[in-house]
């Protein structure tokens, strides 16, 4: 069966009674190259484990199968676990587990599924769960990379650069964990149903250590997120007001001239390295 065959796709979805559902984000591949380079660039292989998200009917997970030692599909719609049933009877090392990615405790699953394996992530992401998926899944620090398509928007910020509109605090939790690269785009025309926006596949090889050492990771984080909060605001007003709690406004003065950063510089001008020093010197300053 051609899983990525529209006219093959219809029949299957017509004989198990399937109607897709907007709210889960169901939009399905009609282009065999898609998953095929997807796949490519994942690290699936011989003596790695695979963990997808949302296999649909499996045109991905088809080949992941071919490719890694065992593949563990995350599905949330149980209307699909029949259709999968079918599908994937053809690869024995292909799992199909019932479930809300968002709900396992990642490291147990893998020790669970994937004993003894080093893991990948390969996965179509539904829209409205990319974020915190994403997050979770880098923050589990259980994967060697994470390939995953995504609306091409997400894509440019999690890449971002300093001083663009795309750079954000999710740019930087990205990047803190993984190297990120975009890997090619996916238009509309290559789903079933259409979406309204392009996709794109990246790819986040994750990192040893993070790109600048962090002290405290925590208040690192805290501090990006406080200074991305009001973008339209100076750095100084935006923090002083997301931090009361913690500094002040003649604080965050002091800390931005030590390092040599201006009153009226914004936070999308920071560098990661930007960020972890000033984080720093905020904590040297209320300690003192």
């Amino acid at each position: 069966m051609d899983l990525c065959n529209p006219k093959e796709i219809k029949a299957l979805l017509g004989r198990h009674g399937f109607h897709f559902s907007k709210s889960k984000g169901q939009n399905f591949l009609i282009q065999s190259w898609v998953p095929q380079q997807a796949v490519e660039a994942s690290g699936a292989a011989t003596g790695v484990g695979v963990l997808e998200i949302g296999p649909g009917i499996g045109p991905l997970t088809a080949q992941l199968a071919q490719r890694g030692e065992k593949v563990a599909a995350v599905e949330l719609d149980a209307t699909l676990l029949p259709i999968l049933a079918e599908t994937m009877a053809p690869y024995p090392n292909v799992e199909i587990v019932p479930g809300d990615i968002l709900k396992l405790d990642l490291p147990a699953f893998c020790r669970e599924h994937f004993p003894g394996l080093p893991v990948v992530v390969c996965a179509n992401l539904p829209y409205n769960i990319t974020t915190p998926v994403i997050t979770a899944l880098l923050q589990s620090q259980c994967f060697q990379a994470v390939t995953v398509m995504i609306q091409r928007e997400v894509a440019k910020r999690i890449c971002a650069q300093p001083g663009t509109a795309e750079y954000g605090a999710f740019t930087l939790l990205c990047q803190y964990y993984a190297h990120c690269e975009v890997l090619f785009d996916v238009p509309p025309s290559c789903f079933l149903p259409a979406p309204k926006v392009t996709s794109s596949v990246i790819r986040m090889t994750v990192r040893e250590a993070p790109p600048v050492p962090v002290g405290d990771p925590a208040l690192f984080f805290r501090v990006v997120r406080g200074a991305f909060a009001q973008r339209r605001k100076t750095l100084i007003n935006s923090l002083s007001s997301s931090l009361t709690d913690f500094v002040g406004k003649e604080e965050v003065t002091q800390a931005l001239r030590a390092c040599n950063l201006t009153e009226t510089i914004r936070g999308e001008r920071l560098t990661f390295a930007d960020f972890a020093q000033l984080t720093e010197k905020l904590q040297e300053i209320r300690g003192s």
